[in-house]
């Protein structure tokens, strides 16, 4: 008699193993055919919550790099930046099909002349397969949402919108520079541009001041927009970050791993069961990283969740309607 298996008794429906969410490689392999590489590529841009346009200072977890700690440096060029890492990464995984990067800072916050540019430069290295973007909700100005349709025609583009809270309070506290509404907008002027942009909505988990309750309201809000992707982030402390004086005059408390793969789960479940789950916990720098330490061990978290998931016989989009 064959064992019964995980796989075998498992009740959702976007996937091809155990796992009880629709993952990014089974959206790849949907999609592309199997892996790809992600390239990470620093353009060189800034954001309004740095400039002075909506603030200053950027968000107060944000590293000086944008979040582009991965990528070379923008006095690189967009091409250079691709081949030096791609060259880099085919010494561990297949770099057959590749997926420039745009990520740090906010990659739409320039006249849209230097945007083609850099996008143009992008789709012209070998092996590219796709385009990621990463941006601000309120850097969508009507000429930029008229660019990534026309590219959507042309590539498989993601545009990733950094919400992280949906509450404003919560906004304010991490300086993010607009309000829900004004992100629900660029969201909505986004999917009117065009049908084949996919959008992937950012969210953390543990910022400050949250509790449960309030961490789940946004994963509902997010559902309700049903984008074609999310990434689930957990807050790192990372090192020369306003985040990182607050954690240290005891002013901030990181999530312990319990709290983080309970709420992770939750979240899941509220979620629509076809939006891909682009991530389920962030990554920070090593050398860099200064709490909570156990996300050191990022396939660890990610056992957990899975393992939870089996316990509590749930799934992705469980509670979703």
């Amino acid at each position: 008699m064959k064992k019964i298996t995980q796989k075998d008794e498992n009740p959702f429906e976007y996937t091809d193993n155990n796992k009880r969410y629709y993952t990014y490689d089974y959206y790849l392999k949907k999609t592309f055919g199997g892996k790809c590489a992600k390239i990470p590529i620093d353009a060189g841009f800034t954001c309004p919550n740095i400039d002075g346009k909506c603030g200053v200072g950027g968000c107060i977890y944000c590293s000086p790099r944008g979040s582009g700690d991965f990528a070379l440096t923008s006095d690189v060029s967009v091409r250079e930046q691709y081949e030096r890492t791609r060259e880099k990464m085919a010494k561990k995984w297949s770099v057959e099909r590749c997926i420039p990067y745009f990520q740090a800072h906010t990659n739409t916050y320039a006249p849209v002349n230097v945007l083609r540019e850099k996008f143009e430069e992008a789709l012209l290295c070998d092996g590219v397969v796709g385009l990621n973007i990463a941006t601000r909700a309120d850097c969508l100005e009507a000429s930029i949402p008229e660019l990534l349709s026309e590219l959507a025609e042309r590539t498989v583009l993601t545009v990733e919108l950094g919400l992280q809270s949906a509450d404003d309070k919560t906004a304010e506290i991490i300086n993010r520079g607009h309000s829900f509404s004004e992100f629900v907008d660029g969201y909505q002027r986004l999917r009117a541009a065009s049908d084949k942009i996919k959008i992937c909505i950012h969210v953390i988990l543990g910022l400050p001041g949250e509790d449960r309750e309030m961490m789940m309201d946004t994963v509902r809000k997010v559902a309700r927009l049903h984008p074609d992707q999310i990434k689930i982030h957990l807050l790192h402390v990372i090192k020369g970050t306003k985040l990182a004086q607050m954690y240290d005059r005891g002013e901030y408390e990181p999530l312990t791993k319990e709290e983080y793969v309970s709420l992770v789960v939750s979240a899941l479940e509220l979620l629509p069961p076809d939006t891909v789950i682009a991530r389920l916990t962030g990554d920070g720098m090593a050398d860099e990283l200064i709490a909570p330490d156990w996300s050191r061990k990022k396939v660890s978290v990610i056992n957990d969740i899975d393992k939870q998931l089996y316990e509590k016989q749930t799934y992705q989009g469980r509670y979703y309607s």
